[in-house]
């Protein structure tokens, strides 16, 4: 039987976008894709920059959670770089120079925690400097992800998102076991080094956004660019009043700024299980190919369940299973003769699951909400309030840590922080009516904002 070229060429174009979840493969979307992916890559160094604090500054459980604090705070500020690039365009483009000068920058603070980083200051300013490198090419290519999304059907909804954050998790899965099987035979300088080559293909991939420049005769209609951020901010005035807009945000933060116990859990499994930094990078892997898992079931067999019962079923289920923690913490584990790593790997991956099903939809949320003109601005609005929720959620554990007593070597009460964290993580159930009870009326906001 003779195929004609034009026919095989529709079937591979038909295989292709399936495997880019009904997305067709641009080159904008790979270079879009392959900063997701280096956000995941990054995780390379995860593990080297706990031991790092831990064991080479010798700081303590509660140090090690103020310092995670203050290096997320150029997260909190995402909105600025969204004005940058909204209204302050470099050599005429909005997108490109800012990918590149962030991957320029993330590479020069990696390279500094290898080489000349030798204080916990000087260590909170190199950490600092790689999330902002990461922030601002976060909020790029978030805006390219919005200015997609808002034209998706209801059918493909949520498609990129899953996408991306699907290539994110790759990234991470590539290297999970890496970060710890690196610890084990070579020093954290050494994976620093190393990890300083991947945010260079950030910068490379800037060249693959299709951009077209911003014309003299275009900056001259807005008579100057400070015109152009007063409109934004003006556009962004009316989006965030809407109730329908901040009482969603709302609940983002309240969900996600529940007391963390992590910090103190990581001292807990190094220094009273022992487990080692290649276990640890077992427990990476592990966590990362659950968060594909976490994306697939989100885009399968959830994308258009509505985002209440998503969530209450996720913070339910998640408050529930991470009680389990109880048992390792307790080594109750050992009474039901199940060895703490097994456990440890079983309880991992099981919660990554469900946080990362809780987690697509506030990407899809706030990408709908978002209307056009001040996309990147108003979505790393919302993302920043997401952030904003995990450093008071360190402060909180950071807290009850302190009243509690736990350090790196005094175990006795983490119990209890395990208990509260988890119990406080079922409050956000008390806020579900501010979510949109439906898809259609997430349109219906944007339309109104859009429309004025």
């Amino acid at each position: 039987m003779l195929i004609h070229s034009s026919g095989l060429s529709k079937v591979k174009d038909s295989v292709t976008e399936k495997i880019f979840f009904g997305n067709k493969p641009t080159a904008e979307l790979i270079a879009i894709l392959s900063v997701y992916f280096v956000q995941g890559i990054l995780g390379l160094a995860r593990l080297a920059v706990s031991f790092f604090l831990k064991d080479e500054l010798l700081l303590s459980p509660v140090q090690v959670s103020v310092l995670l604090g203050l290096v997320a705070l150029p997260w909190m500020i995402k909105p600025v770089y969204g004005f940058l690039s909204d209204g302050l365009p470099i050599f005429g483009y909005r997108r490109r120079p800012y990918l590149v000068l962030s991957g320029i920058l993330g590479a020069g603070s990696w390279l500094s925690l290898a080489t000349i980083v030798h204080t916990s200051w000087a260590a909170t300013i190199a950490i600092a400097l790689s999330s902002l490198s990461i922030a601002v090419s976060d909020v790029i290519v978030d805006s390219l992800v919005v200015e997609r999304a808002r034209v998706e059907s209801q059918a493909k909804a949520g498609s990129l998102q899953s996408l991306c954050w699907g290539a994110s998790a790759l990234g991470s899965l590539l290297t999970a076991y890496l970060s710890g099987f690196l610890l084990e035979h070579f020093t954290t300088r050494a994976v620093f080094c190393v990890t300083a080559i991947f945010p260079l293909i950030v910068s490379v991939s800037a060249w693959l956004i299709a951009e077209t420049p911003i014309s003299k005769d275009d900056q001259k209609s807005h008579k100057t660019n400070f015109l152009t951020i007063k409109h934004q901010l003006a556009k962004l005035r009316q989006a965030i009043t809407q109730k329908a807009i901040w009482l969603p945000t709302a609940f983002i933060f309240i969900w996600h700024a529940t007391p963390s116990a992590d910090t103190a859990f990581f001292f807990f499994t190094t220094n009273e299980l022992h487990f080692t930094p290649e276990f640890l990078g077992r427990v990476r892997l592990v966590t990362s190919f659950a968060s594909l898992i976490g994306v697939w079931i989100f885009q399968r067999f959830l994308k258009t369940i509505s985002f209440r019962v998503i969530f209450a079923w996720s913070i339910i289920l998640s408050t529930a299973l991470g009680m389990t923690m109880l048992i390792l913490v307790t080594h109750t584990n050992r009474l039901l003769s199940i060895d703490d790593h097994w456990f440890s790997l079983g309880d991992s991956l099981i919660l990554t699951v469900m946080g990362q099903i809780a987690f697509m939809p506030v990407m899809v949320l706030a990408a709908r909400v978002c209307p056009s003109g001040v996309e990147a601005t108003l979505f790393a609005l919302l993302m920043s309030i997401f952030n904003l929720g995990g450093i008071a959620s360190q402060g909180f554990g950071v807290l009850i840590m302190h009243w509690l007593n736990i350090t790196s070597t005094n175990f006795d009460l983490l119990w209890l922080l395990v208990l509260i964290a988890n119990l406080s993580h079922l409050l956000p159930l008390a806020f579900l009516k501010w979510l949109p009870e439906s898809e259609e009326k997430t349109q219906t906001i944007t339309l109104s904002v859009n429309n004025g």
